[in-house]
């Protein structure tokens, strides 16, 4: 490290430290690791793209960061006034498809594989492969302790633009960017232990994760890698009589995804307490254009449900996205902070199943993007360390999708997972004035998971998660 080339030095965020301590002690990779997969049509500049690409990292403070831990006490983030970034360039014009495809599924295995130097930025990866006359995939990989689900579009959307700018030899014209030292200064004058009796209270009686496992006769599928992902689609009409029911009754697409799996996770474990973890953005309302910072603002934490089987659903869902709300107010506190208020010991993690609702499709950008170079998404890969993540993509057709640790769970259990989710989806549509008692859903699935407690071994983790 080269003090002329320092721009800035400050500490990290509570999330990155997790994300930093559990990537060097886990020895996978692929821990906190992203990827987007692109197709783009076309005949793009490639010169002007990589060009593009280089501007953003000039613009944003976070992509030109570098960690440091060895020797100090608290890790820093170094800000370097210069990182270059290159374009990985392939050519599999002569590949019959069918082949392309099994290179471009061994290539992303094994780009998930290769490890971030974190003390050497930029952490990002760029890879062009040119399939046919006019057609490329474009892969992005990234460390997300960089960058977040929100950071996606707006970096996307700013290469885009200055891409098209510099293919028309005009001046792109972006408003100046942000740094992420805003939200480090930011989160330093928040007083945390005015959260400690709210999260206190919230988290009054558990002293355990919710269990949830079922792995048939403990067979382990023989793979790679440890974590897969199912998923499914619904239909167009499906979507849009959820999303009708939802404007109607004044909830969020959060609210109901949330509510699903509350109900799930107590059918499940015939608990009528439940706790799983909820990923919010965590970008505060009060930081100036903290819409347009690139940064990791995410944040995990718990959600203590406690369900009436004889309330009816709606009104418990009124009463549920009131909590929702309340724990938004709160949802700059570290987790591991609101771990050592609860009463689980510091070997269990506060849940074991967490659920994501993606805000920024990227596949909504490209529709409406009307620049010169046409592009969709054609995948996205995202690894943590918690065995169940129920993940929704808001498209016009909403992707309902569970990645997983195969030796928690077999792909059967998955499957009914994702099969019981649409069905409580259309009761919620359909049968909102019943008792959450009178909801109904595969049995089956029910009697697997619940009798799978009875013989699910003890998982020791000797470091609660952070994340």
């Amino acid at each position: 490290m080269k003090a002329e080339n320092v721009e800035d030095i400050y500490e990290l965020t509570p999330v990155q430290k997790g994300m930093l301590f559990h990537c060097l002690y886990a020895s996978e990779s692929a821990l906190y690791f992203f990827h987007h997969t692109l197709t783009l049509h076309g005949h793009p500049n490639i010169e002007a793209f990589e060009q593009a690409w280089q501007q953003v990292v000039d613009r944003h403070t976070i992509l030109r960061t570098g960690f440091y831990w060895e020797d100090i006490d608290n890790p820093l983030q170094v800000v370097y006034k210069q990182v270059k970034i290159s374009l990985n360039q392939y050519d599999w014009r002569g590949v019959e498809p069918a082949e392309q495809q099994e290179r471009l599924k061994s290539f992303l295995e094994s780009d998930r594989q290769l490890c971030f130097d974190f003390s050497q930025p930029c952490l990002m990866r760029l890879t062009l492969i040119r399939l046919a006359g006019d057609r490329y995939e474009f892969i992005w990989s990234n460390h997300h302790i960089i960058i977040d689900g929100w950071s996606g579009p707006i970096i996307l959307e700013e290469c885009l633009k200055i891409y098209t700018a510099l293919c028309e030899s005009k001046e792109v014209k972006l408003l100046p960017a942000r740094p992420f030292r805003n939200y480090i200064d930011w989160l330093q004058q928040q007083n945390i232990a005015k959260t400690e009796s709210f999260w206190r209270q919230g988290l009054q009686g558990v002293k355990a994760p919710t269990p949830l496992t079922y792995l048939e006769n403990n067979q382990l599928p023989q793979q790679k890698e440890r974590y897969d992902e199912e998923r499914i689609k619904l239909s167009k009409e499906t979507t849009k009589s959820l999303l009708s029911f939802a404007t109607q009754n004044h909830f969020t697409l959060a609210t109901l995804v949330n509510g699903i799996w509350s109900i799930l996770l107590s059918r499940y474990t015939c608990r009528h307490n439940v706790i799983y973890g909820c990923t919010v953005t965590g970008r505060p309302v009060d930081l100036a254009e903290v819409e347009s910072i690139v940064g990791v603002f995410i944040n995990t934490l718990p959600i203590n449900v406690k369900i009436n089987p004889e309330q009816h659903l709606l009104s418990w869902l009124q009463d549920f996205q009131i909590q929702l709300v309340e724990t938004r107010h709160h949802e700059y506190t570290p987790l591991t902070q609101i771990q050592g208020w609860s009463e689980v010991p510091r070997n269990l993690p506060l849940f074991e199943t967490i659920v994501v609702v993606e805000n920024f499709p990227i596949s909504e950008f490209a529709e409406n993007w009307k620049g010169n170079i046409a592009f969709e998404p054609t995948g996205i890969y995202y690894r943590n360390n918690y065995p169940l993540n129920l993940v929704i993509y808001p498209e016009s057709e909403i992707i309902v999708a569970v990645s997983y640790d195969y030796s928690r769970f077999d792909i059967a259990t998955i499957i009914g997972i994702l099969t019981d989710f649409q069905i409580l989806l259309q009761a919620i549509i359909t049968n909102s004035h019943l008792p959450i008692k009178d909801l109904s859903f595969s049995t089956l699935q029910q009697q697997q998971i619940s009798s799978s407690l009875e013989k699910e071994a003890s998982f020791n983790w000797e470091f609660a998660s952070v994340f």
